[in-house]
């Protein structure tokens, strides 16, 4: 617009200067390694009035015309230059004079065609008193357009409309503007370049650009829903107005090889086209050139959104490298492409041959996929990244695992052929190898690779095993990369790549994703961005896509993340490189999530002996006339350039499928030395060796409790302290100087400490775990005052070198426990907890416990030490509320009730009992026995996870209190413990029953004895699983009638001190004195046995009274399920 405007100002109206100063009026800067230019004509005559901003010369290089301003306003007083001169950057054009009087410059339309016309000048006394009077002359003439002082702003559109005004007046009648604008116009110079000077873009200049912009971000905002993105062009691509020039102006027929005036803001900080709209950088644009480039860019076999995106420094980074000509690949980088697709094709060819009739959900219609990835790899470490996590579905698993982890495909032969079993369990020896023999399918299975280059440079990879459950192993690979960043102290994730593949359904469909992405800023939980690649098969299992998502991509979740997202035809194997070296690029630029979305098909059914065409009959009708994508890129190298030729691309195809044919031959010949616990579990024991668990090494030396206690009672000077903490702190600082009334929260605290001075880091979050839901932690504190934070256990000393890292986390479960899970799995050296804000709440990661933490050991051979504190007891919320379902847990305990382990009476016996469940669940007692269970997770050299089921009534009760004693050196964790109060009870030969039980059920029994003066001997059990047998449980040696009837129906014999052999013993209730009738087992459809009414007055114990309905409580179920304690169970337990 500038340029439109200036021609006009030589008739307006200049302001004198204040103070009279000499400019020189230099060549300015050119352009990118342009040094020289000819003066083409000079605006000004020496003597001539100017005003700032005024053009006094245009030059001309072989690339661009260019003008020069005056930087002030004045009097030209001086030239050192003339027409057609050779001039370079810097040199002196002209002098101006600020000081002197105003001057009308009225142009003299007889010579318009010369390069500077004669003026008129009109000299004025003073200056103008307001920008808005107008100059008459003469008087019947319309008003001037008057040049403000200012220089007005780039299309503000004032200038426009009064130059398109006057041009409307006179072409209806042209004597009705004032005879210097008849002139102008009757030249036809205004549409004619280079007719008039410089005032030839008059009419076209601003419209070509305003026209070009609107066309372009058009492009930029829905190009990609004209983009070639299907292989199977099962849908054609509606017209879009908005991509239509004509929509903005343009007449596509007379304009399109008409060279655009396209007019770049000299300043502008848009790069890409919005920047300039050049595409050539010739300066001759025309509009079909515009609209191929364009349509080339977005509306070709890639199709970019970045609409969602409102970082101007982001938009400008991928601006800068996707609207720019893409060379074609090097002859080398292409043989690269096509030997590598050449690999992924064939190995699903020659599975698809030997193995027809087996399941391997092959890759089969996006095998591009492969060449992309290991481009990512090789890019990625050109860039840092020295380690690559993988997670992925079954769908191209056995294909990656092969082609890009580099898995010996002689293994994976023997796996399909179901020799590869007999080989592992070769390994682990005859005498446990059933620890972990269930295994999995081939599909599920993940591998590592440590791979170098040539240049020095090496890389880790690894592909997570994840279940069915599609979408699972989200989150376990960025808490897998995380714990690998601070591992290495890598704070940003400039070395560690989280790479998640997914299907197009389930990245659509399944919430995890959601809970996945949302982590990717958060302090806690960012892992530096993750990769991800939906692989599209336009289809999920027999579902179209109308039927899976709302939206018209699968991968629109992204955009409420502000990720790029690239679609890509997975038939266009480069574009598919591009994208995927793009991808990683912008991940290690600006460290957020990236998508891919790889559109392709599914050549088979949901597996390979599934049969598609009942529900997509015409998709696989497309599908079966589709030529494979080898085929397809062997003839574009065969007839593009640079070409290679269908002799030299079809030996290297021989030579794939010859290597896979030899590999079959050989299979029983290759060994495999696989990585089973990763790179950091070398001093953890596998279950197939003997551990020697955490006896004595639980226990505390006193100076050190005393330290810890100390830390915990204390904050920094000048530290507001919100007053209802202060008589905590002093309590806990009473508790360790006496030594007595431990209670709940210090014993963790403590644990948490002392694990901490010995070196050993802890990670702890979950919902509210700073402060605990229960208001019992206080973890970390706020300064009521200035809103700074202190964490306790983190100024126990100050060389201290292990933290406590503990955070709040977002309102997830499902995420939130899977991402704890993976980075456990992958640091054994560091304490890993999560804690449910409530018991209940546990059941919305249920996939993780299932398919996770109960079986990970047995089926893929992955160890963790992963604690999970459940918060658990009815206490008037609800039928369920709080209860974390703790016979979930003991039912998915992997021990055999019918068996006794062996050497139970011993430590060996105890801790191999442990060793070769899958986990252990525990309703500690007492705060020191929890304190021990939290510290024997580190202290053993194996790992196992743990659940916790304590009740939140014990956090503040009187009696759930422990001595120090009980946390000093030679204490540990106890499995049982005998009457604590023998001078309560009677003779034991006068003890009529026996009642084991645990957690806040000892307290309450304990309670209701006291009240009742009641004469049953308890015993309170620690864990509940593994089950605790033996020698803890200390039996009469010649019990009374009344135990009799509650014990003895014998199978086996009962030998001294409770050790039982061939057999178990089973609990017998004595019959209610009331005649209740016995509560008895039933059989459900399923066959699982339905627990009976776990009331306790059916047991023959004295039911309490219910208490009044008070309010809020009146709905209180009438019986009492917080006693699932007490349910009939072996004696063993």
């Amino acid at each position: 617009m500038r340029r439109l405007l200036r021609p006009l100002a030589r008739g307006c109206l200049h302001a004198t200067a204040k103070r009279r100063e000499l400019v020189k009026v230099e060549v300015p800067t050119l352009g990118e390694s342009i040094t020289e230019a000819t003066i083409v004509s000079l605006e000004r005559a020496v003597g001539d009035a100017v005003k700032a901003d005024d053009v006094v010369a245009v030059l001309e290089t072989d690339k661009v015309s260019v003008e020069v301003y005056t930087p002030k306003g004045g009097v030209v007083t001086e030239y050192a230059v003339s027409v057609d001169d050779n001039v370079g950057v810097g040199q002196a054009l002209c002098v101006v004079d600020t000081e002197g009087v105003g001057k009308v410059v009225v142009p003299d339309v007889s010579a318009a065609g010369a390069n500077v016309p004669p003026p008129q000048e009109v000299v004025v006394a003073a200056p103008v008193p307001t920008l808005k009077t107008p100059v008459v002359a003469p008087p019947a003439a319309p008003p001037a357009m008057i040049a403000a002082a200012v220089p007005e702003p780039f299309l503000s559109g004032s200038g426009a409309q009064y130059a398109d005004a006057m041009y409307e007046h006179w072409l209806r009648d042209n004597t009705s503007v004032h005879a210097s604008w008849d002139a102008y116009f009757r030249t036809g110079g205004f549409s004619e370049p280079g007719a008039a000077g410089p005032v030839v873009a008059l009419r076209q200049e601003a419209p070509d650009t305003l026209r070009a912009l609107h066309l372009i971000a058009a492009y930029q905002r829905r190009g990609h829903e004209r983009a070639d993105l299907d292989p199977l062009k099962l849908e054609s691509k509606p017209m879009l107005e908005d991509l239509d020039p004509a929509t903005y102006g343009f007449d596509v027929v007379r304009d399109a090889d008409r060279a655009l005036h396209l007019e770049e803001a000299p300043r502008s900080k848009v790069e890409g086209l919005l920047g300039s709209a050049d595409v050539n950088r010739d300066g001759h644009t025309t509009l079909q050139e515009l609209v191929d480039f364009l349509r080339t860019t977005y509306c070709g076999t890639v199709g970019v959104e970045t609409e969602h995106i409102t970082d101007l420094q982001k938009l400008n980074w991928l601006r800068s490298r996707i609207e720019v000509p893409q060379p074609p690949l090097p002859k080398e980088e292409r043989l690269h492409v096509l030997e590598r697709l050449a690999f992924s094709e064939k190995f699903e060819a020659v599975l698809a041959t030997k193995f027809n009739t087996a399941k391997r959900f092959g890759l089969e219609g996006v095998e591009s996929m492969i060449p992309g990835m290991k481009v990512m790899v090789d890019a990625a470490t050109e860039q840092g990244v020295s380690d690559v996590i993988i997670g992925m579905p079954h769908r191209g698993r056995l294909n990656v695992l092969c082609n890009v982890l580099r898995k010996p495909v002689e293994v994976i032969f023997r796996e399909f052929l179901g020799t590869q079993h007999q080989r592992d369990l070769a390994v682990v020896g005859d005498s446990e190898e059933d620890w972990s023999s269930s295994g999995d399918v081939k599909y599920h299975l993940g591998t590592s690779l440590d791979r170098a280059y040539p240049d020095g440079r090496r890389v880790y990879i690894e592909v997570l095993p994840n279940p069915s459950h599609l979408e699972a192993v989200d989150p376990l690979v960025v808490g897998k990369a995380r714990a690998r960043m601070d591992m290495k102290g890598d704070e940003t994730g400039k070395t560690v790549l989280p790479v998640l593949v997914h299907g197009d359904a389930a990245f659509a469909g399944q919430g995890i994703v959601y809970e996945t992405f949302q982590m990717y800023a958060l302090e806690a939980y960012q892992c530096g961005g993750s990769l991800h690649v939906i692989c599209n098969n336009q289809v999920g299992f027999t579902a179209n896509p109308d039927q899976g998502r709302s939206t018209m991509y699968a991968s629109d979740l992204g955009k409420a993340f502000d990720a790029p997202i690239f679609h890509v035809n997975a038939d266009d194997p480069e574009a598919v490189c591009r994208v995927f070296q793009l991808a990683v690029s912008w991940r290690q630029e600006f460290h957020t999530d990236v998508v891919i979305d790889l559109v392709g098909y599914r050549k088979y059914g949901h597996n390979e002996i599934d049969e598609p065409t009942f529900t997509q009959p015409l998709m696989y009708d497309a599908v079966r006339k589709q030529q494979n994508v080898l085929d397809k890129y062997v003839h574009t190298l065969a007839t593009t350039e640079p070409q290679i030729d269908v002799t030299e691309s079809k030996a290297i195809i021989d030579h794939a499928v010859r290597t896979f044919n030899e590999a079959y031959e050989k299979r029983d010949d290759c060994p495999w030395d696989r990585d089973i616990w990763g790179q950091h579990w070398a001093l953890i024991k596998a279950p197939h060796q003997v551990g020697t668990g955490a006896y004595g090494k639980t226990g505390v030396d006193k100076a050190m409790l005393q330290q810890v206690g100390k830390a915990l009672s204390t904050v920094p000077e000048n530290f507001s302290l919100h007053r209802r903490l202060k008589s905590r702190l002093d309590q806990f600082a009473e508790c360790v100087k006496t030594g007595q009334n431990v209670p709940w929260g210090l014993a963790e605290q403590l644990a948490f400490g002392t694990l901490l001075a010995e070196g050993i880091p802890i990670r702890f979050t979950g919902q509210d775990v700073e402060r605990g839901t229960f208001t019992h932690r206080h973890a970390v504190v706020h300064d009521q005052k200035t809103g700074e934070t202190h964490t306790f256990l983190n100024s126990i000393d100050p060389t201290q070198s292990a933290k406590l890292y503990i955070k709040n986390s977002f309102l997830s479960e499902y995420g939130v426990l899977g991402f704890e899970l993976g980075y456990s799995m992958e640091t054994p050296n560091v304490l890993v907890l999560w804690e449910a804000q409530f018991g209940d709440f546990v059941n919305g990661a249920q996939i993780i416990i299932d398919q996770f933490i109960s079986s990970g050991e047995a089926k893929w051979m992955r160890q963790s030490g992963l604690v999970m504190l459940l918060p658990h007891g009815y206490q008037g919320q609800g039928p369920e509320h709080s209860s974390c379902r703790i016979e979930r847990f003991l039912t998915c305990s992997d021990e055999d009730p019918d068996v006794i382990p062996p050497n139970l009476n011993t430590l060996e016996g105890q801790t191999r009992q442990v060793q070769l469940n899958n986990w252990q669940v525990i309703n500690p007692t007492t705060p020191a026995n929890y304190f021990h269970a939290l510290r024997r997770q580190q202290h053993r050299d194996f790992r196992k996870p743990l659940i916790v089921a304590s009740t939140k009534a014990l956090l503040r009760h009187k009696l759930a209190v422990s001595n120090l004693s009980e946390f000093e050196t030679g204490s540990r964790f106890r499995r049982t413990y005998g009457e604590m109060y023998p001078d309560e009870v009677v003779a034991e030969t006068d003890v009529r029953r026996l009642v084991l039980c645990s957690g806040k059920i000892y307290y309450e029994l304990l309670e209701q004895r006291r009240a009742d003066h009641a004469n049953d001997s308890k015993k309170k059990k620690g864990r509940r699983r593994p089950r605790p047998r033996g020698a803890n449980f200390a039996l009469p040696l010649r019990p009374s009638r009344q135990l009799r009837q509650a014990v003895p129906e014998r199978r086996g014999r009962l030998v001294p001190g409770g050790a039982q052999e061939h057999g178990r013993l089973v609990l017998r209730p004595r019959p209610h004195p009331h005649g209740h009738p016995r509560p008895q087992r039933k059989r459900t459809a399923t066959g699982l046995r339905r627990p009976p009414d776990h009331g306790l007055h059916r047991r023959g114990l004295r039911r309490r009274p219910r208490r009044r309905a008070e309010k809020n409580h009146h709905h209180r179920p009438r019986h009492h399920h917080h006693r699932h304690s007490l349910r009939r169970r072996p004696l063993s337990e």
